[in-house]
């Protein structure tokens, strides 16, 4: 029942927003009653950690397996973020801005999790790219990650890139891009530019 009721709530929270999507919301949904999700989970704030919890662990093992097929520093990061937004699921709702502005804690501690995996995954892609002749030899690994990691927290931003104005798949792309241009070398724009084509 606990996993049913993390899936569920999972859903319903990357649909509609952590804030807009009540206790009783997900128990009608499944058809049970209030008392037994908070048999399972004491309150909405630790359903809430649960589920966060549960994507990013989802979300790193899909990105632990999508760095072992051995595709080139520039197609990982493709599919990297791929399998990202077919896990954050309905692109015009702003689950990850609702989460920050009314479960502040739960998002830092997120995005705590969040830079130490990011940060070995873009350290390592960014070395591989090196070696491989595909990123410039004189950027810094250090500095690059971390504004790597700058700019996809900013793309989440409800404020800065709202959902009504701007598809997260879109802004997704065009960081990408963006990214890429600005650390590739010749050989590394000719594969860019095939995988956009």
């Amino acid at each position: 029942m606990q996993t049913e009721i993390l899936e569920k709530a999972t859903e319903m929270f990357l649909t509609l927003g952590f804030k807009s999507v009540t206790m009783d919301d997900i128990a009608n949904e499944m058809g049970i009653s209030k008392k037994t999700i908070y048999q399972h989970f004491a309150t909405k704030p630790e359903l809430v950690k649960s589920v966060t919890v549960r994507l990013f662990e989802t979300i790193s093992c899909g990105i632990d397996g999508i760095c072992n097929t051995g595709k080139n520093p520039i197609e990982e990061l493709f599919e990297v973020k791929n399998f990202v937004l077919q896990h954050l699921k309905d692109e015009n709702s702003s689950p990850i801005y609702q989460l920050q502005k009314y479960y502040p804690k739960i998002h830092n501690t997120l995005k705590q999790m969040q830079f130490e995996k990011m940060d070995d995954c873009v350290i390592d892609n960014l070395n591989r790219g090196i070696t491989e002749g595909l990123y410039r030899k004189e950027i810094n690994t250090e500095i690059i990650g971390r504004l790597y990691f700058a700019g996809m927290n900013s793309i989440k931003d409800g404020e800065l890139f709202p959902a009504n104005q701007f598809s997260l798949k879109n802004v997704q792309n065009q960081y990408l891009e963006y990214h890429l241009r600005g650390i590739c070398t010749l050989k590394g724009i000719q594969i860019l530019e095939s995988l956009i084509q």
